[in-house]
């Protein structure tokens, strides 16, 4: 169980040190949506190159008809999660991106309740409360508002919530016949299929090549995406869901961390109370689904 902890906190600590990467590479002068294309690229030859060596059969589709499992978790969620969050990181901060990003299991609880009919009981009253309460706090809206903030960046971390939360709802179904490794790997191997025909090679690949930004590149999609989704899951299989989900809190913590030590973002008092909210919320839904299965994110 120990080794599984250690596991669960290396994976999700990892995924917070994603925003050293953007910051850097939106520095060398690439775009959000670049970035993305980058990672999920990256990450798409590391996974395989791990499926290949421990765990070919899990390559393997029961039917061509179920990618569409992965248009909705690669395209509808990946895409659309990543762009969001590395542009809010962009707008706003890393503190603050990273705690709008964790309103995503709220946006899950009420995506299920609409969805798929899961009762409304006082434990998901309470962790939406707190998610809301903590999200005011967490973008200066109480309670002294801070106009300095930018609006679009607020609305790009939210959105980028709401996109982490499309990857639970979409692979509900793709769960009725795949295990977690797969559904990551074609995932991302969806996502990379419909981002490369829109990278700018022209202007960007030269400098994509250059040492700079290939170690970047190479590190994004290595260190905060493949190791960490492997080492997560590794430590999943030893453990209940409910459990790997809190150690995952972790996460914002690092990112904090990172934000002010290294890029001396600001991150004031009542943000963190905010961020102590939705973690709080994090928690209190984890407690009220331990049955359900949590794939951590990716």
């Amino acid at each position: 169980m120990k080794k599984a902890i250690l596991l669960v906190l290396t994976g999700a600590a990892l995924w917070g040190t994603i925003g050293i990467y953007v910051k850097m590479l939106e520095q060398a002068g690439f775009t959000p949506m670049e970035i993305v294309t980058v990672r999920v690229f990256f990450a798409t030859v590391f996974l395989l190159g791990y499926m290949v060596l421990r765990h070919r059969k899990n390559l393997k589709l029961k039917s061509w008809k179920d990618m569409r499992y992965f248009i909705g978790t690669g395209i509808g969620s990946i895409v659309f999660f990543n762009y969001c969050l590395f542009a809010s990181m962009s707008e706003t901060n890393i503190p603050i991106a990273t705690a709008l990003l964790y309103t995503g299991p709220a946006f899950v609880m009420i995506l299920s309740i609409i969805l798929f009919h899961e009762p409304f009981n006082g434990k998901k009253g309470l962790a939406l409360g707190l998610t809301l309460v903590g999200a005011a706090f967490a973008v200066g809206a109480f309670p002294t508002p801070d106009a300095s903030l930018s609006t679009i960046g607020i609305l790009l971390g939210i959105g980028s919530g709401f996109g982490y939360a499309l990857y639970s709802i979409f692979s509900k179904f793709a769960f009725l016949k795949y295990d977690s490794l797969t559904i990551t790997f074609y995932t991302f191997l969806t996502a990379t299929a419909a981002l490369l025909p829109f990278f700018p090679y022209q202007q960007k690949l030269d400098q994509l090549l250059s040492p700079g930004p290939l170690l970047l590149g190479i590190g994004l999609g290595l260190l905060p995406t493949a190791v960490a989704y492997i080492a997560y899951t590794l430590g999943l299989y030893e453990m209940e869901a409910s459990k790997a989900s809190i150690l995952s809190t972790i996460e914002p913590v690092v990112a904090i961390i990172i934000g002010i030590s290294i890029f001396q973002e600001s991150f004031n008092l009542w943000q963190m109370a905010g961020m102590m909210a939705i973690l709080a919320a994090v928690v209190v839904i984890a407690k009220s689904h331990k049955r359900v299965k949590i794939t951590g994110r990716v």
